[in-house]
């Protein structure tokens, strides 16, 4: 299976490699906020030819969960070759103690561990630090490591040291090779993002490539190489603004010979079909072909409660729809999805196992081999407001465009255990209520996503002078940029409190609410 990508120029991206730090995509964003491209790829899989063949402007490294300074266990590391090839590294955290290992130093245990803000003494110029930081000013960091760089490599030198640190950040200027122990991607650290800028702009010349006209421009370029003239492309449309962004860029490469199908399988929002068929009459030029499958769908989840085995289910039973539309149109050779860059990261292990995948995506993974069809995922390395900007360049209505995100395999995710059609009915209607509540107070917009789940418990609570024994729900609201992280938004008590009144006055089988109030990490915005 293939898939359509941008294609940076060469020379113009910076790789990123993952060793299975929660915050590597981060790295990304901070990359990507500067329009330059970057991609994150697992330790595993970057040798020194592939380096050669990528040909990036410079490489960082990421953080990550192991420890170099424990002789019996082995860590993951990558050919020490690659530091010679002439290409700026900057290491972060672990990928500093890397750097260090691979080029002569020690890494040992810290006798005492540097988690949060730490307080570090710049001991050098460096254009790392350029407009940022200078000799003996003392700035506040964000830490989080056990181990540290007991002795520097031959040809580097100390920029900065901490109290428990002799060298928290250092420099093999020569050779454009620089690690610091602390996260300058995330926002704990003030000005990080500058760090990362110095780096990227004036260590490794990065030039802005990375825009969305551009990136439009080479998508469609892309499609229209990669699909034969007698081909057409089937779109796997959800709802969402995935999957219209990406028929939307299908069809202007390729005209007519898409056909998109949207499928309803039982476990939409309220009126989303009606929306979707609406949206597609008043900006596309093109037929959509709506299979309503709900009952399919719900007999294959029958008495299924394990959230993976769930989302398994309704990717296999997509694929089986898409396969028969397939047959059905005819000389279809393609079939398109809006895979997005976090579902491919959240996806794969940076061990190359399943053993710690957070989730799997209905869209990740590729197409039964009986399915004679190439993938096509013009959005594989977009974030999701990315999109939004994509889509707002393709034209789509803002109504659309700033709709809040839609799980693939749709409430199945917002009913913890069991889901049936009684269940996805009652959810419906509280989860419209929540959103409209939203809207009405001007506080849609300001939330990144919200919504309803459904609780697999009953409890006991009273109305009028009638005893219940109803469901509880959970209001799920968050703030974010990506989807990647994400933070309980501040809603005001009394507004929840309107909400919670007009759910269990309205909805027949829910008594109680509740207000989540996780971030992620730890949690992950949805539920399953």
């Amino acid at each position: 299976m293939t898939s359509s990508s941008f294609v940076p120029p060469r020379g113009d991206a910076i790789l990123i490699v993952d060793f299975g730090s929660q915050v590597t995509q981060l790295i990304a964003r901070r990359i990507r906020e500067l329009s330059l491209y970057s991609e994150i790829l697992p330790y595993h899989g970057v040798t020194p030819e592939f380096v050669s063949r990528f040909s990036p402007c410079g490489i960082i490294l990421s953080g990550g969960p192991d420890s170099l300074s424990i002789s019996e266990r082995e860590a993951p590391s990558i050919d020490g070759a690659i530091l010679d090839m002439g290409i700026p590294v900057l290491g972060i955290c672990y990928g500093m103690q890397l750097m260090g290992i691979l080029c002569g130093g020690r890494v040992v245990r810290s006798g005492h561990r540097e988690f949060g803000s730490t307080t570090i003494r710049i001991e050098g110029s460096s254009p790392f630090f350029s407009g940022v930081w200078s000799k003996g000013e003392t700035p506040t960091v964000w830490m989080s490591h056990g181990d540290k760089v007991e002795s520097l490599p031959l040809g580097f030198e100390s920029i900065a040291s901490s109290a428990n640190a002799p060298y928290v950040a250092f420099a093999h200027e020569e050779k454009r090779l620089y690690g610091v122990q602390f996260h300058p991607e995330v926002h704990h650290t003030p000005q990080g993002g500058v760090l990362i800028e110095n780096f990227a702009r004036n260590v490794c010349k990065a030039r802005s490539s990375w825009t969305m006209p551009s990136f439009r421009d080479m998508a469609v370029g892309k499609i229209r190489e990669s699909i034969p003239r007698g081909k057409r492309v089937l779109c796997a449309l959800s709802g969402g603004i995935d999957s219209m962004v990406t028929a939307k860029l299908l069809h202007e490469a390729i005209g007519d010979r898409l056909v998109c199908v949207y499928v309803d399988n039982g476990l939409m929002r309220k009126d989303e079909t009606e929306e979707v068929e609406s949206l597609f009459r008043d900006h596309f030029s093109v037929p959509l072909d709506v299979c309503r499958e709900e009952e399919r769908f719900l007999s294959r989840l029958s008495g299924v409660e394990d959230p993976e085995q769930k989302r398994k289910i309704i990717g296999h039973t997509f694929i089986d729809v898409f396969e028969e539309r397939a047959l059905h149109h005819g000389s279809i050779g393609y079939l398109a999805q809006g895979t997005l860059y976090p579902d491919v990261i959240e996806s794969v292990d940076v061990r190359g196992s399943s053993s710690s995948t957070i989730k799997s995506h209905h869209n990740v993974g590729g197409l039964p081999e009986r399915m004679d069809l190439e993938l096509v995922e013009p959005l594989r390395e977009l974030f999701k407001d990315e999109v939004r900007l994509l889509a707002r360049e393709l034209s789509l209505p803002d109504r659309f465009v700033s709709r809040h995100p839609f799980p693939g395999p749709g409430l199945a995710v917002r009913i913890p255990g069991g889901v049936t059609k009684a269940r996805c009915d009652i959810l419906r209607e509280a989860d419209a209520i929540f959103i409209e509540s939203l809207r009405r107070a001007g506080l849609y917009d300001e939330v990144w996503q919200a919504f309803v789940v459904l609780l697999p418990v009953r409890s006991v609570g009273v109305m009028g002078d009638d005893r219940t024994y109803a469901y509880g729900c959970v209001l799920r609201a968050v703030t974010s940029v990506d989807g990647m992280t994400a933070a309980c938004a501040s809603l005001d008590m009394k507004f929840l409190q309107g909400v919670a009144n007009d759910i269990i006055n309205s909805v027949e089988g829910i008594n109680r609410v509740t207000f989540d109030l996780t971030s992620k990490p730890p949690g992950t915005i949805e539920w399953e």
